[in-house]
């Protein structure tokens, strides 16, 4: 099988289509085409093309990947989790069945993306943490089960949350503001507080400074 022409895609400029014998049937990145020496007029057997696909099909996911880990930081469960739904066979607008990638495949990706960086467990529970922080009161105890939800280990949990110097009791005066309003019955208020995981005692006194000060 002859590579019979390289062409620019038009829709991804970073990508080009590699025609064999005339008909499309794969594309790659930029950096790939270089990296694998691909080159109008060269020749390959089955196993080398096949080859040559797989490591198309390997750019795409690592690209798909490299956005998501990109959008936010994110922890290794949630980056394995994602390149695992990319492993699942997913069925076409037409109906056709599109083959899923391969765990070797999908573990390439994983690899590469760990190595450059783009996989922290600790700057992603430092991210979560102050950005609950920011958003809106939350609890430790909620704050916990979220990061382990998360996959982020216990021990690295409990470690930052010791570093941001954070207190329930801070938290809870940023809720009761700006849920104050929507209870008019204490009672309601200190069950929903609760619900969110701070202790029963820090609640009850957070109120009763609460009512204080008014």
């Amino acid at each position: 099988m002859k590579i019979t022409a390289i062409t620019a895609q038009i829709r991804d400029k970073d990508r080009v289509n590699i025609m064999v014998d005339g008909k499309f049937r794969f594309s790659l990145d930029i950096l790939q085409l270089g990296d694998l020496g691909i080159k109008v007029g060269r020749e390959y057997t089955d196993v080398e093309m096949a080859a040559l696909e797989e490591e198309s099909q390997f750019g795409k996911i690592y690209t798909r990947a490299l956005e998501y880990a990109l959008a936010r930081p994110r922890s290794t469960k949630e980056v394995r989790d994602y390149l695992y739904r990319k492993t699942r066979d997913t069925r076409t607008k037409t109906g056709d069945v599109k083959k899923g990638a391969t765990p070797r495949l999908t573990a390439r990706v994983f690899d590469r993306l760990s190595a450059k960086g783009y996989i922290d467990d600790e700057k992603f529970a430092q991210f979560w943490i102050e950005n609950r922080n920011q958003i809106k009161g939350i609890s430790r105890r909620k704050l916990q089960a979220e990061l382990r939800a998360k996959g982020v280990e216990s021990a690295l949990i409990n470690r930052l949350l010791e570093e941001t110097g954070r207190s329930d009791g801070e938290e809870l005066q940023k809720v009761i503001a700006k849920k104050r309003n929507r209870y008019a019955d204490d009672q309601k208020l200190m069950a929903y507080l609760v619900r969110q995981g701070f202790s029963y005692d820090d609640v009850r006194t957070a109120l009763a400074s609460d009512t204080n000060d008014d």
